[in-house]
């Protein structure tokens, strides 16, 4: 398998003939480079910024040089491409508005951004001096070395060269010799390039660039597209609630009226049977649809809101239901829908299994959360494992970021309560 990371070259043969010894130099290189030019920019800044301070017009760039560590970052994220082929992608969210300002308050609020500062001024202070002092060491002394039989033609006359200016070699033997001395310290060099290399990508992976960053941001997205897919299911139940509505159920009330019509019509006789009977399934259909319209998406529930729907399913409920629900207006579409169902599914429960003769929806929105709680009287044991259907309703409230919770000792209460995190979307009127 092809490398990934110049330690995983070293690791194999005939690194010091490959490409990556020269990606390690190129990337001290360019971090020395980079580093220095960090440095002046950022005392550049804060000398201006301080001075112009006195008469205020150089806070706004002290703000701004808060914000240096972002193109630093960004620059050292792409220089670690040279010696790690793995992707180093950003920390930062995108901004959820347009313009400067909403770019700056977000930038300034992140963790990430102050983080990137301080890899900034480490960068600056330490990093490129010691990126510095590696390439000389392990590449600019054995290149000495290697090029003394030049140094001596060219520069000594062909008689003497001075090598790393503390010693002086005289005749060509001992030239080669030196020269033949620095290529294999070349080769030794390489690996300490890479390891020094390999070590300044590991340490700029662990301060701004960390390999599970891109698994965080999938993860983010993942949730992302489960709500999304959450808010697509809910707009689909809504449609198909309203074609049934506005279609085939009107159908069928008409149907209902003709045959009653025709009843009235025709007299007494097999016809007439026929028609009652025609006319009794036509309206246990029509019952039936209504019902099934309601459990896809009951249209109180789309057109007054999740205490209407709760207290039009309390009415229908076999069990006496007592509701003290105070929301001040609508919430998002997918919280009231899951809201709601968990109390259908949680009254459905109650009439099934509990044995109890009296139940209660209780709650409100407080502190940013919708709280739903369903008590009843009944003898308790209720398990979400026992196929009451909670389960699925968990993941449902999951999905928005919501948590359910079930307490039901033996002999009673059962209290099932339910958080989801949401905002108004409209006031009440």
């Amino acid at each position: 398998m092809h490398p990934r990371t110049v330690w995983q070259a070293m690791s194999g043969p005939g690194f010091a003939l490959s490409l990556w010894p020269w990606r390690s130099v190129a990337y001290l290189l360019t971090g020395a480079l980079a580093g220095l030019v960090t440095l002046v920019g950022i005392t550049v800044a804060v000398a201006v910024g301080g001075v112009l301070a006195i008469v205020l017009v150089g806070l706004p760039l002290l703000v701004l040089t808060a914000l240096v560590g972002l193109p630093v970052a960004w620059l050292e994220r792409r220089r670690l491409g040279l010696v790690d082929l793995d992707p180093a992608p950003g920390p930062h969210r995108p901004v959820p508005a347009r313009g400067a300002w909403p770019w700056l308050r977000s930038r300034l609020r992140e963790q990430s951004t102050w983080r990137e500062l301080g890899y900034a001024l480490l960068f600056a202070v330490l990093l490129w001096p010691v990126d510095a002092l590696v390439l000389t060491i392990a590449l600019l002394s054995p290149l000495s070395l290697v090029t003394t039989p030049l140094q001596m033609a060219f520069i000594g006359g062909g008689e003497e060269a001075k090598i790393l200016k503390a010693w002086t070699v005289t005749g060509w033997p001992a030239a080669c010799g030196v020269a033949v001395l620095g290529v294999i310290l070349l080769a030794l060099c390489a690996y300490v390039l890479g390891l020094a290399a390999g070590a300044r990508a590991e340490l700029t992976r662990l301060l701004i660039a960390p390999r599970d960053a891109g698994l965080g941001a999938r993860v983010i997205e993942l949730s992302r597209s489960r709500v999304r897919l959450v808010d697509a299911f809910e707009a689909e139940r809504r449609r198909i609630e309203r074609d049934l509505h506005d279609g085939a159920q009107q159908r069928l009330v008409a149907l209902t009226m003709t045959l009653g019509l025709a009843r009235l019509d025709v007299p007494p006789g097999p016809l007439a049977d026929q028609l009652a009977t025609a006319h009794e399934e036509a309206g246990k259909a029509l019952a039936e649809l209504r019902e099934l319209i309601h459990g896809i998406h009951p249209k109180v529930l789309a057109d007054y809101g999740l205490v209407a729907a709760v207290t039009d399913a309390a009415d229908r409920s076999a069990v006496p239901v007592d509701v003290d629900l105070d929301l001040a207006g609508r919430l998002p579409q997918s919280v009231e829908s899951a809201a709601y169902f968990v109390v259908c599914e949680a009254l459905a429960n109650v009439a099934r299994h509990s044995g109890a003769d009296r139940a209660g929806i209780s709650g409100g929105h407080r502190d940013g959360r919708l709280l739903l709680r369903v008590r009843d009287n009944g003898r308790g044991g209720a398990s979400p494992a026992s196929g009451t259907g909670l389960t699925g309703l968990a993941d449902r409230v999951s999905v928005l970021d919501g948590k359910l919770s079930l307490s039901s000792p033996p002999g009673g209460p059962t209290l099932l309560s339910v958080e989801i995190p949401c905002e108004w979307t409209e006031p009440c009127a």
